[in-house]
């Protein structure tokens, strides 16, 4: 598969909390850094994912707004 994202990373799924819809999955990266992805409880379920599996985030946006 091509992709035109730039900005993928690789890590460790640490954590997926699933709802009805929507799914959390927390994934760490190498360095200890994690990053939470929120996806389709449907795609969870689609891609196996479980706690322990290898994955690569990947990031395409435009913006990418924070806040404190």
């Amino acid at each position: 598969m091509k992709l035109s994202a730039r900005n993928q990373l690789t890590g460790r799924v640490s954590e997926i909390h699933k709802g009805p819809i929507m799914a959390q999955v927390k994934i760490e990266l190498p360095d200890g850094t994690e990053i939470t992805s929120v996806v389709t409880a449907e795609t969870v379920l689609e891609l196996a994912l479980v706690p322990g599996d290898t994955v690569t985030a990947i990031i395409k946006a435009t913006d990418v707004m924070i806040g404190k």
